[in-house]
């Protein structure tokens, strides 16, 4: 099993004596959010994301609009993050209310601010190789596979799914000339009818299609490493692409629960850390 807490833990200790000069230098870092309406699992990740800010030692400022807010509403409030001189980091909270244009609110925001790293700006820096903010689960699962001496530079690596949080991004990312990337990487979707055959081929597969159960034995070549990065979400049920069955032909697999989420929510604190000593120029 590839479980992604002892990797977060790594991450974030590592932040702990940042963090500390940050604030010995009078600047205490400051990750802002903002939730727009009344739903209970997003509400949910903000508080949790506002505790693991206090135990590391981040400020939380937050804003919370009500469900009926508009568009102008979401951005007054991320320009009041942008001008914040506590807030280093802005995460805006997914997903909106249907009158809310995420992707418009988004543009608003500074992308030196961006811990998410999903404003174009800097997916255009992870295009180009330049220093940024690298969307959370992508680089939580390249430090997955580092943290576990898994070999990715010279590998064949599919991943099925292409969206922007993720199988994109993570394309460029595995794909980039570095010690715990550099590989060949395929990028697959539901559109492509033979879909399998590239997962049987590679060496490592990550799933992010947001297909539950999507990925099953049958798909995979004995002895592959599996990372379960896409879900989907009934209610408060978890439904993730990987067959839990795919773990009798994997080599090494990342639990059903507790995979990518820890070292997502590490790097999202990595973002935040980053933005703070840029800002305070250190």
């Amino acid at each position: 099993m590839l479980p992604g807490k002892p990797v977060a833990e790594e991450v974030l200790s590592g932040l702990g004596p940042r963090i500390e000069a940050l604030t010995a230098a009078g600047h205490q870092p400051g990750l802002g959010t903002i939730l727009v309406g009344d739903d209970s699992a997003s509400a949910g990740y903000i508080r949790m994301k506002q505790e693991k800010a206090a135990e590391l030692g981040l400020t939380s400022p937050h804003i919370h609009l009500p469900q009926d807010a508009t568009q102008a509403d979401v951005v007054a409030a991320i320009r009041e993050m942008n001008d914040a001189d506590d807030v280093d980091g802005v995460l805006i909270q997914h997903p909106t209310p249907p009158q809310i244009d995420f992707d418009a609110a988004l543009l608003e925001l500074d992308p030196d601010k961006d811990v998410d790293g999903l404003h174009p700006v800097n997916m255009g820096r992870l295009a180009l190789g330049m220093p940024g903010p690298v969307p959370c689960t992508p680089a939580g699962i390249e430090a997955l596979l580092a943290h576990y001496e898994i070999p990715v530079a010279g590998r064949e690596v599919c991943i099925l799914g292409r969206g922007t949080t993720l199988g994109r991004p993570l394309a460029l990312l595995l794909s980039q000339k570095r010690p715990t990337a550099n590989a060949a990487v395929t990028v697959v979707h539901t559109g492509v009818p033979n879909w399998d055959d590239y997962t049987r081929r590679a060496e490592i597969v990550i799933a992010a299609a947001g297909v539950p159960g999507i990925l099953q034995p049958e798909h995979l070549t004995p002895g592959v490493t599996v990372v379960g990065g896409g879900v989907r979400y009934e209610g408060r049920r978890l439904l993730p692409d990987v067959d839990e069955r795919c773990e009798e032909v994997a080599g090494a697999i990342t639990p059903r629960v507790g995979g990518v989420g820890p070292t997502t929510i590490a790097m999202l604190f990595k973002n935040a850390v980053d933005a703070a000593e840029r800002r305070a120029g250190l």
